[in-house]
Order: structure tokens, then sequence, then C-alpha cells
């Protein structure tokens, strides 16, 4: 019943929950677009099909997740007031160019496009579909702008006890925004596609529209394949780029408790102890750490007891003497892994689909199509892990190296409230996770011929598609 933790994991379960959706849109909606080009450039209609069927679905993911986005909102107003009064005039305003650019033109274009079919030009009707790809890109980036400033402060100063913003330039040319930007959009590109095979797969298995399917399966294995190899890259690179700005994230990401060799091993599995600040076993890989953390085989990182007393060296007058600056270590720690290990089987999957299909043996392949089937959480499982990784790695801090997460709560909320509010979040997101699974395996068992010509709308002729 601590105020705090509620709070936070109040914070963690709305934040999560949201996430689910988030990349699902801007992977999907992308993939709609291309079959789309293929349609207006091929004149295919195998292509219009599709486009309308998954555009279809992410319909339906796109409004559940507009409906979480709000319940967000609530919560930050709610519990984060304090958060909001000191960071609201650097945090306000990329979320209210988000909402205001990004949000009104994914909104507006959703709509010309539904309605759009057979009443505008293919190509203007195409580029409908691309601005909406376009806005949920936007989007992606204002409200990474916002959390790259929670991980790196830059472009402001502090007046009145408060963070005002000085330099708009350098919030938008954040390092940390430019490399946290292409691991969350190439991991959304691998939700999308790993999505579109996942139910593809299923109906392989069922030999249902064959034909459809084994060519939305083609596409999604090929996005899903360059997208796991971009946040494999792009997550290379905010690694090392954490390595420079939060040192104390890393190490615990690594479970380093004192300084490492030179050159440093990375630690493959480990059994942490973290009340007595040590590792009671490790299987290590020599030299690696130091490729990772720097690309060549030279260099060590400070452990987390070093990073301590350096922490309060710095910080102990900003938020109080006697704080301890390590985060929860096993979280951070097996969060990191197993968002790798997600990572990897997200790379397996696509060559080994794609292989298959090479040599014409996909369709009869069933274990694979059924690795497929449950390879649709993958990329949900990574992001959240990742997102864990993240937020926990950066505690105390709420506003690394400014504001502590305990200072960033509402005051004078009573744990009580707090506890029922997060009750009935969780009540509606049950509410709003069963509507959005219901209506997903609906349309998905209808299959592809459900959709008329016209926009989305159903049709009682299964044959009347692109009339």
């Amino acid at each position: 019943m601590d105020p705090v933790i509620l709070a936070r994991f109040q914070f963690a379960a709305t934040t999560i929950f949201h996430f689910f959706f988030v990349p699902l849109s801007i992977g999907l909606v992308l993939m709609v677009a291309v079959m789309e080009t293929f349609y207006v450039v091929k004149k295919d209609e195998l292509y219009k099909k599709m486009a309308k069927f998954w555009g279809h679905l992410f319909l339906i993911n796109f409004a559940v997740g507009v409906v979480t986005g709000i319940i967000q909102e609530f919560q930050f107003g709610m519990n984060w007031s304090d958060y909001s009064r000191f960071v609201g005039d650097v945090f306000g305003a990329p979320l209210a160019i988000e909402a205001l650019l990004a949000f009104f033109m994914e909104s507006t274009f959703i709509g010309i496009w539904i309605f759009g079919w057979e009443r505008l030009s293919k190509k203007l009707h195409l580029a409908c579909i691309w601005l909406v790809s376009l806005g949920t890109a936007l989007s992606a980036v204002w409200i990474l702008t916002a959390n790259s400033f929670m991980q790196v402060p830059v472009g402001f100063s502090i007046k009145n006890g408060r963070a005002e913003m000085n330099d708009f330039l350098a919030l938008i040319t954040n390092g940390q925004l430019l490399v946290e930007f292409p691991h969350v959009i190439t991991g959304a590109i691998c939700t999308g596609a790993f999505f579109v095979a996942g139910i593809s797969a299923y109906h392989l298995l069922r030999k249902k529209h064959l034909a459809f399917y084994r060519k939305s399966m083609k596409m999604a294995m090929i996005f899903g394949l360059i997208g796991s190899i971009g946040v494999a890259l792009s997550g290379h690179s905010q690694a090392q780029y954490l390595v420079k700005t939060q040192p104390m994230k890393m190490a615990a990401a690594e479970g380093i408790w004192e300084d490492t060799a030179d050159p440093a091993p990375w630690s493959g599995v480990a059994l942490i102890d973290s009340e007595n600040h040590k590792n009671t076993f490790e299987l290590n890989i020599p030299y690696a750490l130091s490729f990772l953390s720097y690309s060549k085989f030279e260099g060590s990182l400070k452990g987390m007891e070093t990073l301590q007393k350096e922490y309060q060296a710095k910080y102990d007058s900003i938020v109080g003497e006697g704080t301890n600056y390590i985060p929860p270590v096993k979280t951070t720690y097996w969060s990191f892994r197993l968002m790798i290990g997600f990572g990897v089987l997200m790379i397996l999957l696509p060559i080994i689909g794609l292989l298959q299909l090479r040599k014409g043996r996909l369709d009869k392949s069933t274990l694979l199509l059924k690795f497929f089937l449950a390879g649709i959480a993958f990329p949900f499982l990574a992001n959240t892990f990742g997102w864990m990784m993240t937020e926990v790695g950066r505690q105390p801090w709420t506003v690394f190296g400014l504001m502590t997460t305990a200072d960033a709560v509402s005051p004078n909320v009573p744990a009580g409230m707090i506890l029922f509010s997060t009750i009935m979040y969780l009540a509606v997101f049950t509410i709003l996770f069963g509507v959005m699974v219901y209506l997903i395996v609906r349309e998905v068992k209808k299959g592809p011929e459900q959709l008329s010509g016209h926009g989305t709308h159903l049709t009682t002729d299964p044959f009347k598609v692109g009339a």
C-alpha cells in the first residue's frame, strides 16, 4: 500500500497495455500501404483484397488503441501531478504537437481511406493510406521526443524550481531520440509482420484461401526479417549510447557490480544476489561486452558499486543523502535478456520460413506454421521486456539526474484511492482486451471474402470483392 509503488504499478499497467496497440498500428498500416501500392502498380486484384482485409484489422486495433491512450492520459493527471508541474513546459510541447498534428492527420486520412475506395482515384486513395502511415510514424517521433527527455534531459533550464524548455532544436535532435526512434519503428514493423504471418499461418494450416494467405505470408516474412535485423542493429546502437549516458542502467542490465576487466566479458547467464551485491554464478563470453560496448575488443565498464559512489557525490545534493541509485537489478538484467531472446527468434523464424517457401514446402511445414502462429506474441513480448528494461533500469529517476520517482508522484493522494483507480483501469482493460480479441478472431475466421468493394463494409455475397 505504498503510494509510490502503487502509482508505478498503475503507470506500468496502463503503458504496457497501451503499447500493445501502438506498434501494431504502425507496422500493420505500413504493410497495408505497401499492399495497396502493389495493387495500383501491378493492377492485381488480390493485392486490393489484401489491403482491405488487413486494413480492416488495422482499424479495429487503431480504435481500441485510441481508447487506451485516453486512459493513459488520465493516469498521468491522477498520480503524477508533481512530475507534470516540473516538466510540463518541456513535456507538454511534443505531446501537444503529436495530438494536434500527427493524430489529427491519422484520423482524417483514415476516414477518407475507409470511405474513398470507389469514390477517389486509385492514386489519391493510395496517398491517403500512406499519409496515415506517415502520421503514425510522426506520432511515435513526438512521443519518443518526450520520453527521450526523461532519459537524457536536454534543451532546458531550471527556473523557479521547474524545467523550462529553452532550445526546441536540442529537444528534437536529442541523441537518445536518434537511437530510440529507429529501434521503436523497426520493432513496430516486426509487430505488424508477425501479426500478418501468424494469421496467415493459421489459415494455411486450415487450407483456406491459400493464394491470398501465401502472398500475405511471403510479404510478412520479408517485412519480419527486415524489421528484426533493423531491431538488432538499432538496439546495438542504443546500447552503446546507454554506456555513455546511463552507465548505471547498462551495468544493471549486465549484472556488473564491480568494475570489469579490460577487455570485458559478456554475461550470458547470471544468478544475481541483490542483497549482497554479487553474482553467485556467471556464464561469460570473453571479450564480448567490450566489443558490444565499444566495437573493439578492449575497454572496461564501471560496476554498480563504483557508479553508486559517483552518483552520490553528484546527485545527493539534489535528491538527498543516502539515496540508492542502483535500480532493481534482477528485473533489468532478465528483461534485457528476454528481449534479446525473442529478438533472436524473430530473426530465425522468417529466415526458416523463406527458405521453406523457396523450396515449396511452406504449406506442408505444419510445425513451422504453428510456430508462426505462436510467433504473433513474440514482438509484443520483446516490446514489453524492452520497455521494462528501459524504465525500470532508470530507477530511482523519473527524469534522469533531475527528479526521482518518489518526488514525481501526486502528493496527498491516499494509497487506497490509487489502488481503487488501478482496479478500475484493469477492469476496463480486461473488457477492451476481450472486445479486441473477439472482433479480431471473428474477422479472421470470416476471412478475406467478407469485404465488399465499398470500403470495409460487410456483404452477403462472398464473391463480390472489388466489384
